[in-house]
């Protein structure tokens, strides 16, 4: 079983954040109300970039991630979340949007680098 799934280095995961504070509620869930309960969470949050039907292809193939590393149980159409792996996944989850916050604030700064032309001229 994977322990860093859906991360990189670009930032947080929403699409999949998202879907796992969902699935950590005791309900199960079919695709359809699934998708509508984490779109709307997202447009709450202004996080739902690349319009619903790229958002509904991203959140499925997320949910099949974490149905394949153990993180949801699939039941006929019906998901469901794993208590303990969801627990594992939001750990790691902030462990890793810890760390890229931390790493975008330890960058220097982009002016930092820049010379004027006041300072080659002299």
């Amino acid at each position: 079983m994977k322990s860093n799934y859906g991360f990189s280095r670009r930032g947080p995961d929403r699409v999949a954040e998202e879907l796992v504070s969902v699935l950590s509620k005791k309900a199960s869930y079919e695709f359809k109300a699934l998708f509508l309960i984490v779109h709307a969470n997202l447009r709450s949050q202004n996080a739902n970039n690349g319009g619903e039907e790229m958002l509904r292809l991203r959140a499925y193939e997320k949910l099949q991630n974490l149905v394949r590393a153990g993180f949801v149980k699939k039941t006929g159409k019906e998901y469901t979340g794993v208590a303990s792996a969801l627990a594992r996944f939001v750990a790691a989850a902030a462990e890793m949007n810890a760390k890229v916050v931390s790493r975008t604030a330890s960058r220097p700064s982009a002016a930092a680098g820049k010379v004027s032309a006041s300072e080659v001229t002299t």
